[in-house]
């Protein structure tokens, strides 16, 4: 890929992929790395810019990752943030202590604009409030640095070398919380960096289908398409790239959504696209029979998605390559070097040791949710396609918590889409990013008419996100929350009780498994 690129070094932080997430919304590329990427690796990749993350760590236990002096030397620019600007301190002679007060959310940050990313950034006021998380502050100052921001607990809230073109801020200015904070990036980036800002998806587009076709040659494509955004997007892709060469699998597992396999197999029957549909449901079902654990039903699930497609590959002829519709969160919640594994996605984590094809091909890899919108209305595709629910790949499996039988699947099913409806007849559908319902494995006592009951209690989600890394819960009106529990209670058996999730994430995940 032939984009500039802004590097972010992990160190174990929160937000390190809003911080990528935040550097694309400025106009230029950006990847996550290990903070243990040999320097040479870096050298190599050219970065124009260099960002530390934070992290839950304290950069005088010697267990805490640390960085090599020679990063400093490579004449590119870094930015530190939070732990990230602690260790430039540390590393380089600086002296950072525990707070006395720890300074935890919003803070009032005073800046110098006189300091060179400060100074840049437009209508930034001499005081504004700024996202603080940390237990440690920079109690001294490396030689040759400047203070350019303070708050009421933290001196150095914000230093600078620029000749050297290191700098550093205690807060995030990739939390929304942090007021003008993509503005501080965005002066990072362009006046800092040089970079010209040219990352958007029409190149996106232009780059990937020649990579693909250079990569395949005359060779078989098979793609796993879901019906999803993600699947569908890499189908167009995969369609401008290679045509007839194409195949796409749709694989019904058997957790589907209510009618979703018919829906599926009639969106894409005009496009001019190899499309075959496999039943496996009964396969899919037997290989979960007794598994609870979500992480075993992930990479079973995954695993078994391989193993139906390489026998489709086989009835097809020589296949090559396997696409998979792959994004970037898929892949940083699945686990990169030392990140933990938050979730194994079935396309990524869960995929098995052995694969019989000759590569696969995830070309939306290193994409955000909201990046493979853009590419899809740049691809031409639909808005009912683009603008299409999210559904993992597990589907319904992973929204029944604990073991799977097929009455569960069909309750489930069948409170998914009332909830789903409700939401539609709301108009709220394009306002609510993702929303599901949830089969828990609790029971309750309730009473139906004049008897008892013991039955299920169902949880509704609902969140509002830009880039699904982080997300907040959605504030349903309570009369729409209402409509739908009472529908579901009287149209649903086996439910007594509906809970609605109001939690954000992090800490939470957006999917319960």
């Amino acid at each position: 890929m032939d984009n500039e690129t802004i590097i972010v070094l992990d160190f174990g932080g929160q937000y390190n992929q809003l911080i990528a997430r935040r550097v694309r919304e400025c106009g230029v590329y950006c990847e996550v790395r290990s903070y243990k990427t040999p320097i040479e690796e870096i050298r190599k990749a050219a970065p124009k810019g260099i960002i530390f993350t934070g992290g839950p760590n304290s950069v005088y236990d010697e267990k805490s990752p640390h960085i090599g002096k020679e990063i400093f030397e490579l004449g590119i620019p870094i930015l530190g943030i939070c732990y990230g600007a602690q260790i430039i301190a540390y590393t380089l002679g600086g002296k950072v202590d525990s707070c006395s007060v720890s300074e935890y959310g919003k803070t009032e940050t005073f800046y110098d604009k006189s300091g060179v990313i400060f100074g840049a950034v437009k209508d930034l006021p001499d005081s504004a409030v700024s996202w603080m998380s940390h237990t440690d502050f920079v109690s001294q100052i490396p030689e040759g640095f400047r203070i350019t921001a303070h708050t009421k607990n933290c001196p150095a809230a914000a230093f600078e070398n620029s000749e050297r073109k290191l700098y550093a801020v205690q807060f995030h200015p990739e939390v929304n919380h942090t007021q003008h904070g993509l503005g501080m990036l965005d002066s990072f980036v362009r006046n800092v960096c040089g970079c010209k800002c040219d990352w958007n998806m029409k190149n996106y587009a232009k780059t990937a289908i020649e990579q693909i076709r250079d990569k395949v040659g005359a060779g078989k494509v098979l793609l796993a398409l879901s019906g999803g955004v993600d699947s569908s997007v890499a189908c167009a892709l995969l369609s401008k790239a290679v045509g007839a060469q194409l195949t796409c699998v749709f694989v019904d597992h058997g957790f589907m959504r209510k009618n979703e396999g018919d829906e599926v197999e009639k969106a894409f029957k005009d496009w001019d696209v190899n499309f075959i549909r496999v039943d496996a449901s009964d396969r899919f079902i037997g290989k979960l029979e007794g598994v609870s654990d979500p992480e075993t039903k992930r990479k079973t699930i995954g695993e078994e998605f391989i193993r139906v497609f390489e026998d489709e590959a086989k009835k097809i002829g020589k296949v090559d390559f396997l696409v998979q519709g792959t994004i970037y969160p898929d892949v940083i919640e699945s686990g990169t070097g030392d990140a933990a594994v938050i979730k194994s996605h079935h396309n990524v984590g869960g995929l098995p040791d052995r694969v019989d094809f000759k590569e696969i091909i995830e070309p939306l890899r290193m994409l955000f949710k909201d990046e493979v919108r853009k590419l899809g209305t740049e691809l031409g595709l639909p808005d009912y396609l683009v603008w299409r629910q999210p559904f993992p790949g597990p589907g319904l499996a992973i929204r029944i918590i604990g073991e799977i039988t097929r009455e569960k699947l069909e309750i489930l099913r069948d409170a998914d889409l009332i909830f789903r409806e409700e939401i539609a007849n709301a108009h709220l559908d394009r306002d609510i990013n993702q929303y599901f319902a949830v089969l828990t494995n609790n029971r309750s006592v309730g009473v139906m008419g004049d008897g008892r009951t013991y039955d299920y209690t169902l949880a509704l989600r609902g969140v509002t996100t830009s880039d699904f890394m982080t997300a907040d819960f959605a504030r349903i009106p309570y009369e729409v929350l209402e409509k739908v529990s009472i529908r579901i209670v009287n149209e649903v058996k086996h439910i007594n009780r509906i809970c609605y999730d109001i939690t954000s994430k992090p800490p939470a995940t957006i999917e319960w498994e």
